[in-house]
């Protein structure tokens, strides 16, 4: 069976991490299954919001520790030859993919996550977690540097001095305050969390789609621009926004004070 999933339901697609027995942790096939699925996601027009999970009681508990043992011990016998010609290919281009698709992807964690399920969780475009999630960034704990994007992902979230706080300690938290850190968007009771993530992505796929996509993108561009070419940027959209039905239908159900049906 295959390490990652994919269940959809009309418009909303589950993504799910799926080594219940291992806490999910990212081994040998779960990055090139991960890359497959979010590339299907991305191209899939009638998916209007992305859901990553994981199976069973965790998100993801990081890296597979065995696997990693076995690339040591390899290592001692052949030496660097060992090592896998390309480790990180496939996760990046996945990391990539949920950055990029024009769709909101929501991460919906409990239990535990950390190292690679954290830099996960912070790409994903907002984040409900269950009150029982405890998270780490836990790279310095086996002694190796970030990966996943984490180091772009985590300041941007809780800042320079936080960030570096948690990366250089490994400590663990809580998700209430991963939420008072801005981490997470919200933290409801365990056995609350498949439901409460399911009204967000409803609420979502009510948007308007192709407004929500550019925002997404606007946002996610921010600080690689200026001031300038972001004002311009954002009278672009704005402009394009204009021209489109759902602009006509937004303005209309306001002023008729009924409910909005976006295209």
């Amino acid at each position: 069976m295959s390490s990652v999933l994919i269940e959809k339901n009309e418009n909303v697609a589950r993504l799910i991490l799926n080594q219940p027995e291992k806490l999910n942790v990212l081994g040998l096939e779960m990055p090139e299954d991960f890359r497959r699925c979010t590339e299907e996601l991305k191209n899939d027009d009638q998916i209007k919001c992305v859901i990553v999970t994981g199976a069973g009681d965790h998100f993801m508990a990081g890296g597979d520790i065995d696997y990693f043992k076995s690339l040591i011990d390899a290592y001692a016998i052949e030496g660097e030859s060992a090592l896998p010609d390309d480790m990180f290919g496939d996760l990046h281009q996945a990391i990539l993919n949920i950055v990029t698709m024009d769709k909101p992807v929501i991460a919906s964690v409990k239990g535990a996550v950390a190292g690679f399920g954290l830099s996960l969780m912070l790409a994903c475009d907002m984040v409900v977690a269950a009150e029982d999630a405890v998270l780490s960034v836990a790279y310095c704990k086996i002694g190796t540097t970030p990966d996943g994007g984490m180091t772009y992902f985590l300041p941007r979230a809780v800042g320079q001095k936080r960030a570096m706080e948690l990366a250089l300690t490994g400590q663990r938290f809580s998700a209430e305050q991963a939420e008072r850190w801005g981490m997470v968007n919200q933290v409801v009771a365990t056995e609350l969390l498949d439901i409460r993530t399911g009204d967000l992505a409803a609420q979502l796929c009510k948007g308007p789609t192709d407004v929500l996509a550019r925002t997404k993108r606007l946002l996610n561009q921010t600080y690689d621009v200026s001031l300038k070419d972001r004002l311009d940027e954002e009278a672009d959209n704005f402009y394009s926004s204009m021209l489109k039905e759902d602009f006509a239908e937004g303005v209309t159900s306001f002023c008729e004070r009924r409910p909005t049906q976006f295209k």
